[in-house]
């Protein structure tokens, strides 16, 4: 597919313009911020089957998948998510980096700087809230999903860790990253890794032998 005018990556200002549109929506509407709508979009692109954008596109100006009031205009957020999904969808069908959404925090009040995996918990939390609105991704019963899951989950505090016991003794074992930049990485490779197995490419095939 050639990349027209809509299916343009989105520049900073066009970022920035996102996060404004989502700001703005107004009560009783809950949206997702800038970086877990970017995990959330991730979640939809690695269910087994592609779901319909108007099954998934209401999470991004309502957590809940809520239906916005009536007269709301939701053209312009609405173009900018999808140009985002179509970014994400084409680097992971082709299995290449993408950056994530992952923003730098202010040090607390006591001048300590955030943990990575504070720093990429807003996004493995959009990606989440996609597994739990659409969990056929779950469903599938192959172990080489249970690493990369237990990578992305290791990133919450344990206690909030109740719909993942089963990967429980997978995540105590894992060590946590030691800077933001592994952090993104595992976020990439983790979001691969998990799409070989719900998505995985149709081998190459090769042309028949002249005989």
């Amino acid at each position: 597919m050639v990349n027209g005018p809509r299916l343009r990556p989105l520049g900073d200002a066009e970022r920035d313009e996102l996060e404004a549109l989502l700001e703005a929506l107004p009560p009783p509407l809950d949206p997702l911020d800038l970086s877990a709508l970017d995990g959330f979009l991730v979640g939809v692109l690695l269910q087994p089957r592609a779901i319909a954008r108007e099954r998934w596109l209401g999470y991004a100006v309502d957590v809940e998948g809520r239906a916005p009031p009536l007269g709301l205009k939701l053209d312009r957020l609405h173009a900018l998510v999808l140009r985002r999904h179509a970014e994400l969808e084409r680097a992971i069908a082709a299995r290449q980096w993408f950056d994530p959404w992952v923003f730098e925090f202010e040090p607390d009040q006591g001048g300590r700087a955030p943990l990575p995996a504070q720093m990429v918990l807003p996004w493995v939390a959009g990606f989440c809230a996609a597994l739990e609105a659409f969990p056929a991704l779950l469903q599938i019963d192959d172990p080489a999903l249970r690493e990369p899951l237990a990578v992305l989950y290791a990133n919450f505090d344990p206690e909030d860790l109740e719909d993942a016991d089963d990967l429980r003794e997978l995540i105590d074992q894992i060590e946590p990253p030691e800077s933001t930049a592994e952090a993104v990485e595992d976020l990439v490779r983790c979001s691969l890794l998990l799409a070989d197995v719900s998505r995985p490419r149709a081998p190459a095939t090769r042309p028949p032998r002249r005989k």
